[in-house]
C-alpha cells in the first residue's frame, strides 16, 4: 500500500498524522458544523482546507511532498469520512434532544419520526 495510500516509510506515520491528528480535527470540524446548523457544502469546504494542513504536517514532520494531488486526495477522503461521522453523530444527538417529541434515535448516526 505504500506509494498508493501513503508515501512515508511506515504506515504508522500515516495513521498518526492523517487518522489521529487529522481525524480528530475533522471530527471536531464536523461537530462544529452540525452544532451551528451549517450544511454539508460548508463542511466539504472546511475539510478541503484541512486536507492542505494535513499535507503540510506530512511535509514538515516527515519530509513528505507538499503538493502531490494523489496523497492530498487520499488524506482528504480519510478526513471527509471522520468529518461526516462527527457531523452525523452530533446532528443525531441534536435532533433527538431538541425535538424529542418528534424524533427518536435509531442508531448513533440516525433518527426517525415518532409514530
Amino acid at each position: 500500500m505504500q506509494g498508493i495510500l501513503y508515501e512515508e516509510p511506515s504506515i504508522w506515520q500515516f495513521f498518526f498524522v492523517t487518522c489521529l491528528l487529522g481525524g480528530w480535527a475533522a471530527w471536531m470540524t464536523g461537530r462544529a458544523c452540525a452544532q451551528t446548523w451549517r450544511s454539508y457544502g460548508k463542511l466539504v469546504l472546511y475539510i478541503l482546507g484541512l486536507g492542505i494542513a494535513v499535507r503540510f504536517i506530512h511535509h514538515a514532520l516527515f519530509d513528505g511532498t507538499m503538493f502531490t494531488l494523489q496523497y492530498y486526495i487520499v488524506d482528504t477522503i480519510v478526513l471527509m469520512a471522520f468529518a461526516i461521522l462527527g457531523y452525523k453523530y452530533t446532528r443525531t444527538n441534536q435532533m433527538v434532544t431538541q425535538y424529542n417529541w418528534l424524533y427518536e434515535k435509531v442508531s448513533p448516526l440516525s433518527w426517525k419520526s415518532k409514530s
